[in-house]
């Protein structure tokens, strides 16, 4: 068998690739996924799989139920009945190659503390490290406030970051990114993108007609799990054998496969810097400050946020909050973890000779990656 291009990486399946036309679960297409995640397991890669479908899978169950509910109440009684039909479903597939699966059901708030974060975590590592795959998705059951993952990209990028793996391979119904309307004879699709380079101007902001996300969320988690040291491919998984081929184990080389690269940064992040990397939305406050400070904080590596350059608090957080930082002209900037409360911060604003109010450790910028 061929040598695996990666030995650790996060797969996320989309609502599109697991959804017939009419709104059901796609059997066929699962299966065959299944059949080359079980492929990968035999030549030695670790898979965490974030999987959609559980929407759909409650849809196909309950396609004759002749009562009329409101958006929200439909998705809570659609994913209740579909999460227990769609994981005894992965399971029965996986058992058939002598695999065995296991449900993780989460909440983007269950990452916005250091303790929550590192309790799944361990979870899905001890999951991997006894050959058993995860199979990771939000609990629509009860997430049905604000607080919610714009789609399955985002909670992809969260553990593909979380677990450190190699790449992220995004399925999704179309082949990758393109210059412009896929269904265009014109655009191109795009095969890779380098680090730091921008091609928002390619990315189309319409959702997906299955999924809550569309190309945009795809495109922003890429860019930021990329920059973290993960190669990131997007790809569609509706092509058969994509998942295999894109690992360099397929019937077809990895190059000749339509998808888009992302290709990694060099630099190494820390775990308390990956965990950071995904928690602004989890802000408890604010921290504005002045040029300097600011500028110091984009330009090096290491630095921390001192009282000093500090010029107004906002928020009533507590020590080890997570708190924004923003320039003069109110852009957020960076983000942290606070070193003490907010009424200790505003008692240290613009004074020397004080503990840092962000220490670099816990302190995320895009300089970072």
């Amino acid at each position: 068998m061929q040598t695996p291009l990666y030995r650790r990486i996060a797969l996320k399946i989309g609502s599109n690739v697991l959804t017939r036309p009419d709104g059901t679960l796609d059997i066929t297409t699962m299966s065959a996924l299944v059949d080359q995640v079980a492929l990968l397991r035999k030549a030695g890669v670790e898979i965490a799989m974030i999987s959609s479908g559980a929407v759909a899978a409650g849809r196909s169950e309950l396609r004759n139920m002749h009562i009329q509910l409101d958006s929200v109440s439909a998705r809570q009684l659609y994913s209740s009945v579909g999460q227990a039909k769609l994981i005894n479903r992965y399971y029965e597939l996986f058992r058939e190659h002598g695999l065995t699966c296991g449900q993780v059901l989460t909440l983007k708030e269950s990452f916005a503390t250091r303790r929550h974060y590192l309790n799944q975590k361990n979870c899905m590592e001890v999951m991997l490290s006894a050959g058993i795959i995860p199979v990771v998705n939000e609990n629509d059951t009860v997430s049905v406030t604000d607080l919610m993952f714009t789609d399955n990209d985002e909670l992809s990028g969260l553990v593909a970051s979380m677990l450190g793996m190699q790449a992220l391979v995004i399925l999704s119904n179309v082949d990758g990114v393109f210059t412009g309307n896929p269904s265009e004879p014109e655009s191109r699709l795009i095969r890779t993108v380098q680090p730091g380079a921008d091609i928002s101007g390619c990315i189309s902001r319409s959702r997906s007609s299955m999924g809550r996300g569309g190309m945009d969320t795809k495109y922003r988690t890429a860019t930021k799990i990329a920059a973290e040291g993960i190669a990131v491919m997007i790809a569609s998984g509706k092509r058969p054998g994509i998942v295999t081929s894109l690992l360099g184990i397929g019937p077809e080389p990895s190059e000749s496969v339509p998808h888009t690269l992302f290709m990694p940064g060099n630099t190494a992040t820390s775990q308390m810097k990956k965990w950071l990397a995904h928690s602004e939305d989890f802000a408890k406050g604010i921290l504005h400050v002045n040029d300097g400070a600011a500028q110091a904080m984009l330009d090096r590596v290491g630095t921390s946020l001192l009282p000093v350059g500090v010029t107004y608090v906002e928020g009533n957080f507590e020590k080890d909050d997570i708190v924004q930082v923003k320039d003069p002209a109110g852009t957020t900037i960076a983000w942290g973890r606070a070193g003490c409360d907010a009424a200790t911060a505003r008692e240290a604003i613009g004074c020397r000779d004080r503990r840092p109010l962000i220490h670099a450790d816990y302190l995320y910028t895009e300089l970072n990656t």
